[in-house]
């Protein structure tokens, strides 16, 4: 079976699951609908609505995978600092019961990114440090630099990656098996769409077992005004 087989079989499977979900409910108050009493039909109802987002986000994540080879950033002067606070209020929403905790560098750092593709980086990764730990821990987002680069940190509070799949994670469709992940769907596509994103951005991602939980650290050069006259938007 060639990649690409491999590919479409893959997707096919992923999108198979939450379509035959929504079907199997829909079946079910169209042909019991006089029966089902009203909390039954808004259970029904709201489990639909998860598998349908659960869909869309999956068709999402696909879409840009199959743009990722082709697709043209728009790299400019950026700041790393401000691109998080941005995001960070609709993550809050999402995930109310985990704290986030920012601790910034107390100036703006700024990188050579296309700013929209930095904040989908940003979102997956404090998305992921909720979703994999328990409600009420911590997440912490932590931004610094050296003399070369800026470097961001997502730290989150779960039970952390097991060694064995330390060279999976980043593969499309990977999904660690514990139980916390058993509990959370996803598609195993965010991390490959975060890795691919920051290394056309010149960044490089890493990961590590912290004591407790999970620190995902991204690393990208220092905005160099200098270095960067020269080079063409798009790039």
């Amino acid at each position: 079976m060639t990649n690409q087989d491999d590919f479409i079989s893959t997707v096919s499977h992923e999108l198979r699951t939450p379509l035959t979900s929504i079907r199997g409910f829909a079946q079910t108050m169209l042909s019991s609908w006089d029966k089902l009493d009203d909390n039954s039909k808004k259970k029904f109802l709201e489990i639909i609505e998860q598998q349908a987002n659960r869909l869309i986000h999956l068709v999402e994540n696909i879409l840009s995978v199959t743009k990722i080879p082709s697709e043209n950033l728009i790299l400019k002067r950026t700041g790393v600092n401000s691109s998080i606070s941005s995001i960070i209020q609709i993550i809050k929403q999402k995930y109310p019961e985990h704290k986030l905790i920012l601790d910034l560098n107390k100036q703006e750092l700024y990188i050579y990114a296309d700013s929209e593709k930095l904040q989908q980086i940003f979102i997956n990764l404090i998305e992921n440090a909720c979703k994999y730990s328990d409600k009420g821990s911590n997440v912490n987002i932590i931004t610094k630099s050296d003399e070369k680069n800026v470097i961001i940190k997502v730290q989150d509070e779960g039970i952390g990656i097991d060694e064995e799949y330390a060279e999976k994670i980043f593969e499309k469709f990977s999904r660690i098996d514990n139980p916390l992940t058993r509990k959370t769907q996803g598609s195993g596509l965010g991390l490959f769409i975060t890795k691919s994103l920051t290394e056309k951005m010149n960044g490089k991602i890493s990961f590590k077992n912290l004591k407790k939980g999970t620190e995902f650290g991204l690393k990208f050069p220092i905005y160099n005004i200098e270095e960067h006259a020269k080079c063409s938007v798009g790039h």
